[in-house]
Parts: structure tokens; sequence; C-alpha cells
């Protein structure tokens, strides 16, 4: 189960940048000459945030499942000291 939401995080964090591509090739934004339309501005604005909170996601699911970073192993046990 753990997989297929690290998965779908990815592509749930793909899909708004695709909307966002799309916004440039629609004209909503162009870049030379810099012109923006509001509606344009606010659309990438949200599918920006939209497509880092999925990476935030999967990457917190990528770590939990050891495929990042160095999983950090439990304590040794000391033992007790004893009683005299």
């Amino acid at each position: 189960m753990r997989p297929l939401i690290l998965v779908l995080s990815l592509v749930l964090a793909v899909v708004p940048l695709v909307g966002v591509a799309w916004v440039f090739v629609s004209g909503m934004i162009t870049l030379s000459p810099f012109s923006a339309t509001v509606d344009g501005l606010f659309m990438t604005l949200i599918l920006l945030t939209l497509s880092a909170c999925f990476l935030l996601n999967a990457f917190w699911e990528a770590k939990d499942q050891g495929l990042l970073g160095k999983k950090q192993s439990p304590p040794a046990k000391t033992p007790a000291a004893k009683a005299s």
C-alpha cells in the first residue's frame, strides 16, 4: 500500500506542472516581452503550490520507506548496572 501512495503522490505532483506549461503555451504568461494576466499568475501560483505539497508528501513517503537517506536504527540497549 505504501509504494502506491508514493507513486500516486509523484503523479499528482507532475500533473500541475503540466498545467503550468499549458498556461505558458496558451499565452496567459509570455516571457518576451513579459506579459501576464492576473488569471495566468494566480493559476500558476495555485498549480505550483499543489505540486509542492504533493512533492513534499512524496519526499516524506520515500524517506519513511528508506529510499532516501539513512534509516536510523534504534539505539542499542545497554546492560543494566548490577546492584551491589
